[in-house]
């Protein structure tokens, strides 16, 4: 019996770049849907629920943002964004509406899919082993085993990306990490990545755990703060 395939739904109104995309992407060895806008891909989303989900900023009838704002309502299904400009804006409007990570056009197609195997990995949260007791941060706790996270007794809904990146932190709270360490560990990049990812999730984090839970400093990164209520 074969490894299932990875499913991916990638919505793109470009037919080139959808269908060229599409090809490399079932060489290796994912099975895709394609929407060539945004309420299809929506419908497609909503049908399929696929495992990731790779959608362009500039789309007909609705834009990539809205419809990673849609699916981020109810769903933790990871989400890459294409961008066809190095544009800051773009960039970080996507990454707050709960997408996972992007890239821009032109891309490599290699570069590509190591981003959505990526981000398919952080689905699994990195599950440790069994026997891991929750952890405490003041009013936060994290159940590694289970993958979930309260504050003051109530559940945290984190995404993927965000569960794992507050796992990270708590690897070693109190110390401080580095942005490119967070890129490393969390989003899988052995080269420079762009750091306005980590900012952005860091900034998510905070607001779902709290905005003092996690510390800026300036010039070298964040820390968990491991006291306090």
């Amino acid at each position: 019996m074969g490894v299932e395939q990875p499913h991916v739904l990638f919505v793109e109104d470009d037919p080139v770049i959808r269908e060229t995309t599409q090809m490399s992407l079932e060489r290796d060895g994912f099975r895709v849907t394609v929407a060539d806008d945004g309420r299809a891909g929506w419908e497609a989303f909503r049908q399929q629920r696929p495992d990731a989900v790779l959608l362009d900023v500039l789309l007909p009838e609705m834009n990539g943002v809205s419809l990673c704002r849609r699916i981020r309502q109810d769903d933790l299904t990871p989400v890459v964004m294409l961008t066809a400009r190095d544009d800051p804006v773009d960039i970080v409007v996507g990454l707050e509406e709960g997408a996972d990570d992007y890239v821009t056009k032109p891309f490599d197609s290699a570069v590509l899919i190591a981003r959505i195997r990526a981000v398919l990995r952080r689905a699994d949260a990195g599950r440790p082993a069994s026997g891991n007791e929750p952890l405490r941060f003041g009013d936060v706790q994290i159940d590694p085993e289970g993958v979930r996270v309260l504050r003051g007794g109530e559940p945290v809904a984190l995404t993927p990306t965000e569960m794992r990146l507050l796992l990270r932190f708590a690897e070693e709270p109190g110390t401080v990490l580095g942005r490119d360490v967070l890129l490393e560990s969390v989003w899988d990049y052995a080269w420079g990545g762009d750091t306005r990812v980590v900012d952005v999730h860091v900034q998510r984090l905070r607001n779902k755990i709290g905005t003092d839970r996690i510390e800026t400093v300036r010039g070298f990164g964040y820390k968990l703060v491991s006291e306090g209520p």
